[in-house]
């Protein structure tokens, strides 16, 4: 039987720049210059990440590059500073503190952009990272995922930080059809599988 896309999965919708605030409910940061535009930086911490992530992003005409961060040795996604990202930076700021916006909703594309930047499996369950530096960020994000039916829990990955938590078939089953395929051979270990959901109780 062919499987159904929902309306709400990122095989379902165009991309877009807004699609990267994906990227800001992880470790992703943004910079603003001169109030007029803004870059967008990210941490991985595998190279088929930071590789997936420049693919998506030129897929919403956004070009970035992939550097070595020296204070972590990891591969470091960096746009330049543009205009069409300044909206994204402004709604994801109060003040000087990141934050979700107000009435912030998670589709598939924007749960695509999570997983490819830092979504893992632990014990049967599956972490969606979240920003250490950030905490206001937290609730707000577990929020958002109950809204788009994947309720979450609060998860610490130890020195790495928080996450929040996918568990059972049926919520691992969502969070599959939402984010659809991995992005390609290599992040099979670490994408949302139906293998990976049978061992799940």
């Amino acid at each position: 039987m062919a499987r159904q896309m929902s309306f709400f999965s990122a095989e379902a919708t165009t991309p877009r720049v807004a699609d990267l605030a994906g990227l800001l409910c992880g470790h992703g940061r943004t910079i603003v210059f001169a109030k007029a535009t803004a870059r967008l930086s990210l941490a991985v911490d595998a190279s088929w990440r930071a590789n997936a992530l420049v693919r998506a992003c030129a897929e919403r005409g956004v070009a970035a590059e992939v550097k070595v961060c020296e204070e972590v040795g990891r591969p470091l996604l960096r746009t330049a500073f543009r205009s069409d990202l300044a909206p994204l930076a402004a709604a994801w700021t109060t003040g000087s503190a990141k934050s979700v916006p107000r009435g912030f909703g998670l589709d598939g594309a924007i749960l695509r952009m999570w997983v490819l930047a830092a979504g893992r499996w632990a014990e049967g369950s599956y972490l969606l990272p979240l920003d250490p530096e950030a905490p206001d960020t937290h609730e707000p994000l577990v929020a958002a995922l109950t809204q788009c039916g994947l309720p979450a829990v609060m998860h610490s990955m130890g020195d790495e930080g928080p996450a929040l938590r996918v568990t059972g078939r049926r919520r691992l089953g969502r969070l599959l059809e939402l984010v659809g395929p991995p992005a390609d051979q290599g992040c099979a270990d670490q994408w949302p599988a139906v293998s990976r959901m049978r061992v799940v109780s």
